[in-house]
């Protein structure tokens, strides 16, 4: 008996899905009536109407409410702007940065001197935009991200025992993930990473995770809370020589993706991956939301460290509660590792309200998969002693 409601039990109570796709249609409404990017309003347009048509229909036909809100909210828009070229910047950035790879060898422009000429990624991002150049249209790395994150989601779902449902289906024709989908996808690979190195981590897999994480990190820095929570869970499920095992694993795979850049430009590498987005470099990065972190730093220099500071101690209060209440599920690892990601994005000098989705897919996703998350959770192969394998109730 499968914890979550498939579709073809959504029946029973349809006045609540049809109210979660009307509020889908209200938010995806704000974006042709606000917002000043055009991918952004042509997937406001078309994800409205694709919600509106699964609030109808879900009373009648539940999966072909799920259908409809798909074809809504992901294959139509996406569909257009790629064979029309069209996206956020970042799709555009990703893709050069592939170019560069394989004509010069090289990720990162030298001496940038606009916004859109900087590269805030690691250099293990520049792989999802290769295809472009080798197939054109086809290659859109919004394509590629995409299969990352649906790649990451599947063999997660394996490795924790979770049976097919109907939530996955509902998770990407959301706004959570459609909207990045569909205009940028650039937060797709990083989330399917940390969906999978969370659910090995649950599953006591220390050489999975770690390839996870070697992955992760290998595309922005931001994958680093995801690593401190992987290690706490096997830590405390599998022991020590199971944590450092992940963690000589995701070291010894992060760093050849890594080094050839910051050897040959280091100086790059600096300047555009971390300065930039945190609104040290001589251009101003466009990540500019209204939130905590951006409005201190918009005080002055005193406000930036103060920020800086907050952050600092953010971090430190998420890694103490690792070590004093570590984790023991996926659903705990999840909740844990999108804490730490909201206080960070909150608190970033330079932040965009659309990173928050990272950590609501990851507490979505992972009670969508865990066959425990509704009820009292028995983790086999826990450890707390190395004399003899245990159960432990979450």
């Amino acid at each position: 008996m499968t914890p979550y409601p498939s579709p073809s039990r959504l029946p029973a109570r349809p006045s609540r899905w049809a109210a979660g796709w009307l509020l889908a249609a209200v938010w995806a409404l704000s974006f042709p009536l606000f917002s000043p990017l055009g991918p952004h309003r042509l997937w406001g347009c078309c994800a409205a109407a694709g919600y509106l048509g699964a609030a109808a229909v879900t009373p009648w036909r539940p999966r072909v409410a799920t259908a409809v809100a798909l074809v809504g909210a992901v294959a139509v828009p996406l569909i257009w702007l790629v064979l029309n070229g069209r996206g956020q910047s970042e799709v555009i950035v990703i893709e050069r940065s592939g170019r560069l790879l394989l004509e010069t060898g090289r990720l990162y422009l030298d001496r940038p001197a606009g916004a859109e000429e900087y590269t805030p990624y690691l250099p293990g991002m520049a792989l999802f935009g290769i295809p472009h150049t080798v197939l054109g249209r086809l290659g859109d790395a919004r394509l590629w991200c995409a299969g990352a994150l649906f790649g990451g989601m599947w063999v997660g779902r394996r490795l924790v025992g979770g049976r097919p449902g109907g939530a996955l289906p509902v998770l990407v024709a959301s706004p959570v993930v459609a909207l990045p989908l569909v205009v940028s996808g650039v937060d797709l690979p990083l989330a399917g990473l940390c969906c999978l190195a969370l659910a090995a981590a649950s599953a006591g897999r220390p050489v999975v995770t770690g390839a996870a994480l070697a992955g992760a990190c290998a595309l922005k820095w931001t994958a680093l809370p995801a690593v401190a929570v992987a290690l706490a869970v096997l830590a405390c499920c599998r022991g020590r020589r199971a944590a450092v095992r992940c963690a000589v694993v995701a070291v010894a795979g992060t760093i050849p993706l890594i080094l050839p850049s910051a050897v040959s430009q280091p100086g790059e590498l600096w300047r555009q991956v971390f300065a930039f987005p945190t609104g040290r470099a001589p251009v101003a990065t466009p990540a500019s939301s209204p939130l905590p972190g951006h409005l201190l730093a918009e005080l002055g220099t005193w406000g930036w460290y103060l920020t800086v500071g907050l952050l600092a101690l953010a971090g430190l209060g998420v890694a103490l509660s690792l070590l004093v209440r570590p984790p023991r599920a996926l659903v705990a690892a999840a909740d844990r590792l999108a804490l730490g990601l909201t206080l960070a994005f909150a608190l970033a000098p330079a932040s965009r309200f659309g990173y928050l989705a990272l950590p609501v897919l990851l507490v979505v996703w992972a009670r969508s998969v865990d066959p425990g998350a509704r009820r009292g959770r028995v983790v086999v192969g826990a450890r707390p002693d190395r004399r003899s394998p245990a159960v432990t109730v979450r």
